[in-house]
């Protein structure tokens, strides 16, 4: 890089005022290398054709002048983005969401397999200007003709070489042939295999020739050798019991921990002050002075734990922060590594700490690729580690109390109940104790023991694999009743009319609690609600993390029903398709095939 293009700011760029001041009360100053080649040749009409690994800033390079050609007055489609995994899509239509805050008007819709064709259809009939999506749900949306893009302005191929792996070539070229001529194209990837080179040489080269300005980036190691890496795997015990254990027992002085959208910012901080921690969340519903108050008030200690999401966490750059908590993974390795570049700043060591969930593996070795350094494997304090590290720190306090003094009327106190009651010194001890552990238990109940689950198999774990054969049938799936279960009936506010069907149901029920589906009885649908057999006796935890749990987009909301499932209603377990183990694969249009999740 020449140093013409050193010391340049987002201000030289010529973008919009609308988008310019959004992205600098963000906290963006300084333009990464692909941000400063991609960004003036795009906002000059240009095709571009960009090699950059993760973590480079290729969104913004893509995402800041594609919002300097959409019209929010036009009630169509003008920018698409083509993404190769539902939670990159979630990702980029955040942080272009973002980008565009200021700007009224803005629509931007995400479409993409595993969910209702419902909401989507809607979004993209009333005229949203921005569509991210997958390229399977994409091509089904064409299909239909909902999808329209006869005003497109840009199309954005993103992480071309992970669809390339996915098997999702065939869809892309589908769905870049119905982009106009008159589009601008701009492809990024990592890698550049034949296949990327020959698609970006078929859809990148204008109609008069031209060939697309060719952008190569150079790989470097994204991470600090000052920053650990340490992951736990999700079982057991809930993440916000694992969260509220790490953060009693470790030594911090600030903790920035990660999310995956707005209304969890609430939930884990509301969860967190709950439990007695100096939280505060940091999201996009504050506006620029809020959030500089909320970080002046971390700078300063008067809150210690910051729960945020990634667009706004990017560019806080607080010294102070020993800890990155990844309480939910990214979608993208380019955000992990602006996550844990929060901690170890300025010559610090830190600390990035991850939960995952066995579907989740595989994520983990692509940190470790970009970042050149090994991520360790650990285990939270169990219940037993707890107990005793509670009852070593009140021992602490009691002794250095005593050492401090000034306890004389206190003892007068002790002496006279002592005289009035024939307790002794200890008795009164004890009873104070148990006036201790009615607010925090000394002695914490023993941890469940996690669930085995049939393994399987790692690179089948992948969102939106492009794989095109079916899924086997599961093999010897057990009848409910051969499990020897006693049931409760819950019910759960999803139903018929959300599109919930009854594997959806078993799907996040087994997903969020663990469960093995053969303790999942039956289910009956209703158009509002629908009813599920569950095993009697349900701890509280397990019903709580069922009542925030989603279906089809639709909080579950569980509770005990007045009645119970009829016998009519009753059918084998064998007529309804279960996931197997914590995950199931199905089809969806369009030829994607998911893993179904549900967070």
């Amino acid at each position: 890089m020449s140093d013409l293009m050193t010391g340049q700011s987002f201000a030289d760029f010529g973008l919009p005022s609308t988008v310019l001041k959004q992205v600098e009360s963000m906290g963006f100053t300084t333009p990464t290398p692909i941000q400063i080649q991609a960004i003036p040749a795009l906002l000059e009409g240009k095709n571009v054709l960009g090699e950059a690994q993760t973590g480079t800033g290729k969104t913004a390079a893509f995402g800041l002048p594609g919002l300097t050609l959409v019209d929010p007055k036009v009630r169509q489609t003008q920018m698409l983005v083509v993404a190769p995994t539902r939670e990159l899509a979630i990702q980029v239509a955040e942080a272009i969401t973002e980008f565009g805050k200021q700007m009224r008007g803005l629509e931007v819709a995400t479409v993409y397999g595993g969910a209702a064709f419902g909401p989507q259809i809607k979004a993209l009939r009333t005229g949203a200007q921005i569509i991210v999506g997958t390229p399977g749900r994409l091509l089904d949306m064409l299909k239909k003709g909902v999808l329209k893009l006869d005003a497109l302005r840009m199309a954005v191929l993103d992480e071309a070489d992970e669809m390339l792996n996915m098997g999702f070539i065939d869809d892309i070229e589908a769905i870049m042939s119905a982009v106009p001529n008159t589009s601008q194209r701009t492809l990024f990837s990592a890698t550049m295999p034949n296949a990327i080179r020959k698609l970006a040489k078929t859809f990148l080269v204008t109609s008069e020739g031209e060939q697309p300005l060719t952008i190569k980036i150079e790989a470097k190691t994204a991470a600090k050798s000052t920053i650990r890496q340490r992951a736990w795997q999700v079982r057991g015990i809930t993440k916000m019991m694992a969260l509220t254990r790490l953060l009693e027992t470790m030594e911090y002085q600030r903790v920035l921990i990660f999310v995956r959208t707005r209304n969890d910012t609430m939930e884990v901080t509301e969860q967190l002050q709950a439990a007695g921690f100096k939280a505060s969340p940091l999201s996009g519903d504050l506006n620029q002075s809020q959030r500089e108050q909320t970080v002046g008030q971390l700078r300063s200690g008067h809150i210690e734990i910051l729960v945020a999401t990634d667009v706004v966490a990017r560019g806080l750059d607080v010294p102070e922060i020993t800890h990155v908590v990844n309480y939910d993974l990214p979608g993208d390795t380019e955000s992990y590594v602006h996550r844990i570049g929060r901690t170890g700043r300025a010559g610090r060591s830190g600390e990035a700490i991850l939960f995952y969930r066995p579907r989740e593996k595989h994520l983990l070795r692509q940190y470790e690729r970009l970042t050149s350094s090994t991520i360790e494997f650990f285990e939270v304090p169990d219940a037993k580690e707890l107990s005793a590290h509670r009852q070593a720190s009140l021992q602490q306090k009691i002794v250095a109390q005593l050492e401090k003094g000034g306890l004389d009327e206190l003892t007068a106190i002790v002496e006279k109940m002592q005289k009035e009651t024939d307790l002794s010194a200890s008795q009164i001890a004890v009873a104070l104790l148990a006036q201790q552990n009615l607010q925090r238990p000394l002695i914490v109940s023993a941890d469940p023991a996690p669930r085995k689950f049939a393994e399987r198999n790692e690179r089948a774990d992948r969102n939106d694999r492009g794989d095109r054969k079916r899924p086997e049938k599961r093999a010897g799936a057990r009848d409910r009743r051969d499990a020897d279960v006693e049931f409760d009936t819950y019910r759960i506010q999803v139903g018929r009319d959300h599109g919930a069907r009854p594997q959806d149901i078993v799907g996040a029920i087994a997903n969020e609690a663990e469960m093995d589906s053969k303790y999942i009885g039956q289910i009956q649908l209703f158009e509002n609600h629908s009813l599920v057999e569950l095993p009697k006796g349900l701890p509280t935890g397990v019903l709580r993390i069922l009542q925030r749990a989603r279906v089809r987009q639709q909080q579950m909301g569980m509770e005990l029903a007045d009645q119970a499932i009829p016998p009519r209603a009753r059918k084998p377990r064998g007529d309804r398709p279960a996931p197997k183990g914590l995950a199931r694969k199905e089809r969806q249009p369009g030829g994607e095939r998911r893993t179904r999740r549900f967070q």
